[in-house]
């Protein structure tokens, strides 16, 4: 059987879950649609109000 052969120290347990914290979405304000937005990501209304960048090649 895997069995420790020491407890884990209280010290050692905490440095271990010291990484695992939620972290806040990056936002910033968005000056075309006038709200804050996650970064990299876009949204409904910058969608429709922007030209599409991909066009289907005639072929």
């Amino acid at each position: 059987m895997a069995v420790p052969a020491r407890k884990t120290s209280r010290a050692k347990k905490n440095r271990r879950r010291g990484n695992q914290q939620l972290k806040k979405p990056a936002i910033h304000f968005d000056r075309t649609s006038g709200n804050y937005t996650r970064s990299h990501h876009v949204s409904l209304k910058e969608y429709l109000l922007k030209k599409p960048i991909i066009t289907k090649a005639n072929g």
